[in-house]
């Protein structure tokens, strides 16, 4: 029996539900009616469905909001690829989860709220499956920068994936160390993030072997050329930044907002990489007008 499955069943919230999907048991949380307009939250790296606390409920007033723990982080489990399971952490393969998702909880098609790289995922699910895709919430989304423009080289592939052992426990030690530093800087007023969230973070992350699952992402990231697919993005799109953005510079936002061809851009002061933590009000008001828009 995974020993995972003890961990779910010990720290699920009272609305937490688990679902086996492409190999991953997922951990998610569903608000609203039922009916659409339906919203798909994904959080970005280091974070967990926590991300979305303040505004899920509220968004979910005048819609239905699925929230879940990526492949790597939260409660979703972190099971090893192999040729006996499903489980894959590639870029296109979590896109291709979401959609999986979707398509288990009855939702045929959704507007994607993507922050940093959930924000990659959100894009790239729509160049992969437009069709499913209502509209594009691109929130501090990493498209030009970091997981979208790095690259395991394939050469080293091998050599790395017989290491992985040595590799995630070196990475293990890195993060654990960085973690807090690493966290605190994604918001522009450092009091706003209390000692308590940022405990609930890294237990959210410091899960089981949550190195191994952390590694085994890392091992799968590779360019995606966004620079050269945003032009043919057709799903309407509100672009949100923090006035303040350093881990995905404000410029970045402002770009995309640029070169995609059906876009809104959303400016939101006094905060940093994270909106929908800094200032919940007003990232909400946002996104429920878009959406509506989009209605």
């Amino acid at each position: 029996m995974d020993p995972f499955l003890d961990i779910q069943k010990q720290r699920a919230d009272s609305d937490s539900k688990f679902i086996d999907c492409n190999g991953f048991r997922v951990h998610y949380k569903i608000y609203g009616s039922g009916k659409p307009p339906f919203i798909v939250l994904l959080h970005g790296s280091f974070l967990s469905i926590r991300s979305w606390r303040d505004v899920a409920k509220p968004l979910a007033e005048n819609a239905t909001v699925l929230a879940f723990d990526r492949p790597a982080f939260g409660l979703t489990s972190r099971p090893v690829p192999s040729r006996k399971n499903e489980a894959r952490y590639s870029p296109e393969a979590q896109c291709d989860l979401v959609v999986a998702l979707m398509d288990r909880l009855g939702i045929d098609r959704a507007v994607l709220v993507g922050n940093s790289t959930g924000g990659t995922l959100a894009l790239l699910t729509a160049l992969r499956h437009p069709a499913r895709v209502q509209g594009l919430v691109l929130v501090g989304a990493m498209i030009y920068s970091g997981y979208a423009n790095s690259e395991v080289p394939t050469v080293m592939k091998p050599f790395m994936k017989a290491m992985t052992p040595l590799f995630s426990r070196l990475m293990k030690k890195i993060i654990t160390k960085l973690y807090d530093k690493n966290i605190r800087g994604f918001w522009h007023v450092k009091s706003r993030l209390s000692g308590e969230t940022l405990a609930a973070f890294r237990g959210d992350l410091m899960v089981g072997d949550w190195s191994h699952g952390f590694w085994e992402l890392f091992l799968e990231t590779h360019r995606l050329h966004f620079d050269k697919r945003v032009a043919a993005v057709s799903t309407p799109s509100l672009v949100v930044t923090g006035e303040h953005d350093l881990t995905v510079k404000t410029e970045e936002s402002l770009r995309l907002g640029r070169e995609l061809p059906k876009s809104e851009l959303l400016v939101i002061a006094d905060c940093a990489h994270l909106p929908q933590e800094e200032k919940p009000r007003e990232f909400v008001e946002g996104v429920r007008a878009f959406v509506g828009r989009l209605a």
